[in-house]
């Protein structure tokens, strides 16, 4: 392994591959490796890969081709959900040499150490190496937080999910619902807090679920995580609407120390028939409850939304009961996804496709609409007292940072300010839609 000095990393889709990328490269690190940036002709590249949409099948593809332009001789591996789902297709692209799935990727260096290994004993191997199980057989929980970010964490408290919505592969990319116990969870968490920074997003695929085979749940958790000295904040990153309890909702918004008021809860549609058809836990109504309940504790809490547009037989009815039932819903900001056809799922055999077109269209209007909500949210925190976390970057001698309630703020750089918690009143609006302050 000693002509591999440099290695980079690429990660794509969610917070939660970006915690196991920064656990796989500190691992990296421990081994000897000198971590790059992708641009700086590394020996080896790893891409941990998303499978959420087709555009994230293609965007391996193009950081394949990018690599092998920068370092023709780069040893490229890729892991992740598109590894899990696809290892023989990705086996197949040119310039891949290594393919990890869910079992595997964190063993990544000694599969690379064998690699090298083989490659001495047989002089050539030309033909990527490829390294699966069955999903089924994907039973461990790794501990994973990320690290490089002066400011926030993201930090893995579950993996894998059981509910098996008919647009997902996740369930297949990463196996069944697991997590460790809350005592290993809360001695990661004190791993972040001996550091500088300030925020943790908690993150998962179906963090709500938390408690499998260990007789806790995710409330629970939340309760320990609180304790924790060292940590200014934390955020749940995204969780199922029917495991959002009224308890959770009522400690971290009146009881808690550390947990934000800012909850990110996935819809995905406004339709009854649909959610019945995407097999979801709950329905419209039980939505609404939750997002009431919330804004009558704290009626400045932001709130996320994710919505699927397209989905298979969804009608122009359908689409407009969903935007009517947004425009309705007392919310922050929309996360909008296009409906793509994957493979293994049964989505596609429910109704007649919408033509792509008309899911832009739909796409387009959703788009428009989180725009409206983003700054009416906006516009009713102007004149409030708030906390900022500056960030690290600089734009043109502005920096900018979150109040608790997600709100983004503006203010002249000022490497002082950076991973500072700073009292603030929220004055104006800009014309980019970021939130002017006065320090207090």
């Amino acid at each position: 392994m000693q002509q591999f000095k440099k290695v980079a990393f690429y990660t794509l889709g969610c917070k939660l591959n970006f915690s196991e990328t920064s656990t796989i490269s500190r691992l990296f690190e421990n081994a000897g490796f000198a971590k790059v940036d992708f641009e700086e002709t590394p020996d080896i590249l790893v891409i941990n890969t998303c499978s959420v949409t087709e555009n994230a099948d293609k965007k391996c593809k193009q950081l394949v081709r990018r690599a092998k332009k920068i370092n023709p001789e780069v040893y490229v591996a890729i892991i992740g959900c598109y590894a899990q789902l696809k290892p023989t297709e990705i086996a197949q692209i040119p310039g891949v040499s290594l393919v990890l799935g869910a079992n595997e990727k964190f063993n990544i260096v000694e599969h690379l150490e064998a690699v090298e290994n083989e490659k001495q004993n047989e002089n050539e191997v030309n033909e990527a190496v490829v390294k699966f199980e069955n999903i089924k057989q994907t039973t461990s929980f790794i501990p994973s937080h990320s690290m490089g970010d002066r400011t926030r964490s993201f930090l893995k408290v579950q993996d894998g999910c059981d509910y098996f919505c008919t647009f997902c592969t996740i369930p297949l990319a990463r196996g069944k619902s697991r997590n460790a116990s809350i005592s290993e969870t809360v001695s990661e968490a004190q791993k972040i807090a001996d550091t500088k920074i300030k925020e943790v997003v908690l993150t998962g695929v179906n963090i709500g679920d938390f408690g499998q085979g260990e007789g806790e749940n995710f409330f629970e958790l939340v309760k320990a995580l609180d304790q924790i000295n060292g940590i200014d904040r934390y955020r749940i990153s995204s969780i199922e609407p029917n495991l959002l309890s009224d308890e959770i909702i009522q400690f971290t918004l009146e009881d808690s120390k550390r947990f934000v008021p800012h909850f990110h809860i996935p819809l995905q549609s406004g339709s009854n028939r649909l959610l019945k058809a995407m097999r979801r836990k709950y329905l419209r109504e039980l939505y609404v409850e939750r997002v009431q309940h919330i804004k009558k504790l704290r009626p400045d809490c932001a709130i996320g939304v994710d919505v699927i547009v397209g989905f298979p037989g969804e009608t122009d009815e359908e689409f407009l009961e969903t935007v009517d039932f947004l425009k309705d819903l007392d919310v922050s900001y929309l996360h909008v996804f296009t409906y793509s056809e994957r493979a293994n799922t049964t989505a596609a055999k429910l109704g007649e496709p919408v033509p792509n077109q008309i899911r832009a269209q739909r796409s387009k209007q959703l788009h428009i609409l989180s725009d409206k909500k983003k700054r009416a949210f906006y516009e009713s925190q102007v004149g409030s007292k708030r906390t900022v976390l500056f960030e690290a970057e600089e734009d043109e001698g502005i920096m900018y940072g979150f109040t608790e309630n997600y709100v983004k703020v503006k203010t002249a750089f000022n490497p002082e300010l950076v991973n500072e918690m700073q009292t603030v009143k929220l004055t104006e609006i800009d014309r980019d839609g970021v939130l002017k302050c006065e320090f207090i």
